[in-house]
């Protein structure tokens, strides 16, 4: 059975590449996009891949994963920190839910550091930069029970 997951990225993210190098890198959203999509097909898993800088569309879209019994690996930038409302939204999910980030943010400084989003989360990666999603998908295979190659 080829399990739905959800990979959602939020704010400044479709700025990846070119927003502040020095910490997220040089790679593109839609570099990282392929990269997941290539590696979803590998695990069979079914991939949503999104990015929205709308904290309205990022709840809409958490509760439609909810509604589709999907996993969810969230990037949730910004609205780690400050949003009650994505906050809420991740409380639904019932199957596994990653949360990642580029940045280490237990290294930067204290407004980057404190993510809601992690008091949900089933596990969080950070810190790996545009790699930490393809560990994430492993991550995400294997908490459904499939057996990623990691060749």
């Amino acid at each position: 059975m080829t399990e739905l997951v959800y990979v959602l990225n939020g704010s400044n993210l479709n700025m990846l590449g070119k927003r502040e190098p020095h910490l997220y890198g040089t790679t593109t959203l839609a570099q990282i996009q392929q990269q997941v999509e290539a590696l979803a097909v590998r695990l069979e898993l079914q991939c949503e891949f999104r990015q929205t800088n709308s904290e309205a569309t990022m709840v809409d879209w958490l509760q439609e994963a909810f509604e589709r019994d999907a996993a969810v690996i969230i990037n949730p930038a910004g609205f780690s920190f400050a949003s009650v409302p994505v906050f809420d939204a991740v409380k639904l999910i019932e199957r596994p839910l990653i949360e990642l980030h580029i940045t280490n943010i237990h290294k930067r400084d204290e407004t980057y550091r404190h993510s809601l989003i992690s008091r949900a989360a089933t596990g969080v990666i950070c810190g790996l930069g545009a790699n930490g999603y393809l560990v994430a998908l492993q991550a995400m295979a294997m908490a459904l029970g499939k057996s990623p190659s990691f060749a």
